[in-house]
């Protein structure tokens, strides 16, 4: 009898368990997109005459990021219209950081589904990312060949955070942070899914 109940007990946790794991799907895959983080400048004063924000030269790069004007929370003049096969300058969304990013290696519509949680050791929230199938391939070859590199993940051509590799990850999981609290990891998963 005890048996029993514990069993019952096993399937009614292993089925809670399996009915929360299910992520919102990104619809517009052109609103998210991973890419290598090239360089970096503190949130700070612009300086100069806005530039060219997506060059393949490094001193149109240095002087659009030096330019670039980074108060947190203004949207994105590009909003998305970045074009992926280009570096791009841009700002982090919260604080304000300025970055060189490299040209993206995915988008959103390599990711299958995203879902915010919540980080039992700090508290804050997460965005956590299943990839396509796809997706994982391609973020598997990406990650084991950039091992103790950074990466960016922009959201409407804004960083929203950066993420060291420390290994080679097959599984076609990511998980990002950003010292978010639960509401604003569930607002980017929103804004992530939105059409």
């Amino acid at each position: 009898m005890t048996f029993v109940r514990i069993l019952a007990a096993v399937v009614a946790v292993l089925v809670l368990v399996a009915g929360c794991g299910s992520g919102a799907e990104v619809k517009d895959g052109a609103r998210l997109r991973f890419r290598p983080v090239l360089g970096e400048l503190p949130s700070g004063v612009a300086v100069g005459a806005p530039g060219l924000r997506q060059s393949t030269d490094p001193a149109t790069q240095d002087a659009a990021a030096r330019a670039l004007a980074c108060p947190p929370g203004r949207p994105d003049a590009l909003d998305g219209q970045d074009d992926p096969a280009l570096p791009l300058v841009t700002c982090e969304r919260l604080q304000g950081n300025r970055y060189l990013l490299g040209p993206g290696f995915l988008s959103g519509a390599d990711v299958g589904s995203v879902e915010a949680a919540l980080d039992g050791r700090t508290g804050h929230g997460v965005v956590d990312v299943a990839f396509t199938d796809s997706g994982a391939e391609k973020w598997a070859d990406w990650t084991g060949h950039h091992i103790g590199k950074k990466f960016a993940v922009v959201l409407k051509s804004q960083v929203i955070s950066t993420v060291t590799i420390y290994a080679v990850i097959t599984d076609g999981l990511m998980q990002f942070t950003g010292n978010f609290t639960q509401a604003q990891a569930r607002q980017l998963v929103r804004e992530i899914t939105a059409g």
